[in-house]
């Protein structure tokens, strides 16, 4: 059951649509599916307005088409992150609506797009090499209901390019930044900017990089205000969050 769905049930009950006994099974019925191999969480939805993620790294294809079932069986959209050429192509095989988006690692399933929130999501990354975990991300805000606006390729070893979107940049809500290498460009948009920053470090760059680590602890260390800095190669978490940030800011 998602939050939609609750409350329609409550109105056609408050209209007299509903019997009493109907909307009393419904919030007791079990709020997991179990597969056996995985344990669904189906009422989600109700409490975080977005139904459970399928996580594909360490699942078999038809582990992941199992679980996608279950989520559009109970009239949710589908979010698959981390998945493989095999997982893309058993999902787009099992399921028409399927799409795959390659760049992001994601396949998503909705039967019907949600309407967008006003205002918008900037996702802005460092570099080329960045782009998964950035795409990662955008993907994630898209299919939660928000409009995201993509910045690419303006990390600090080109300045300008940065500062030519600095009025995109200061409209948005939140801002994901992805970077690798130093991961010194959220530091340096949080000090443009008067919104929230979710700093994404990547694992993107030379030895001493050590895997995203340089980057990880160069955010934690921003001096700038306003950033907020999640795990390495995380674009799924930053874009759930910025979506989380934005309901909020649409609310006003």
């Amino acid at each position: 059951m998602n939050h939609a769905e609750a409350s329609r049930l409550l109105d056609n009950f408050r209209a007299g649509k509903t019997s009493r006994e109907k909307v009393l099974r419904a919030f007791q019925a079990a709020p997991v599916a179990d597969l056996g191999f995985a344990k669904v969480d189906t009422h989600r939805a109700l409490r975080k307005h977005f139904p459970e993620v399928i996580f594909g790294a360490g699942k078999t294809p038809a582990q992941v088409v199992k679980i996608a079932i279950k989520l559009l069986e109970h009239g949710q959209p589908v979010l698959a992150t981390r998945v493989s050429a095999d997982h893309a192509r058993a999902l787009k095989k099992k399921f028409k609506l399927a799409v795959h988006h390659p760049l992001a690692r994601c396949v998503t399933i909705e039967k019907k797009s949600s309407p967008r929130r006003a205002g918008f999501i900037a996702v802005v990354c460092a570099g080329t090499s960045d782009l998964p975990v950035a795409e990662e991300a955008a993907v994630t805000a898209e299919i939660m209901g928000n409009r995201v606006e993509r910045v690419h390729d303006v990390g600090v070893a080109g300045l300008h390019r940065m500062l030519a979107k600095l009025e995109l940049l200061q409209r948005a809500n939140v801002l994901v930044v992805v970077a690798g290498m130093e991961g010194a460009l959220p530091s340096v948009v949080a000090g443009l900017v008067a919104k929230p920053v979710i700093a994404v470090p990547t694992s993107i760059g030379y030895g001493a990089s050590f895997g995203g680590i340089a980057a990880l602890l160069a955010m934690l260390n921003s001096c700038a205000s306003g950033v907020t800095v999640v795990n390495i190669d995380n674009g799924f978490g930053a874009g759930y969050a910025a979506s989380q940030i934005n309901v909020l800011a649409s609310q006003k």
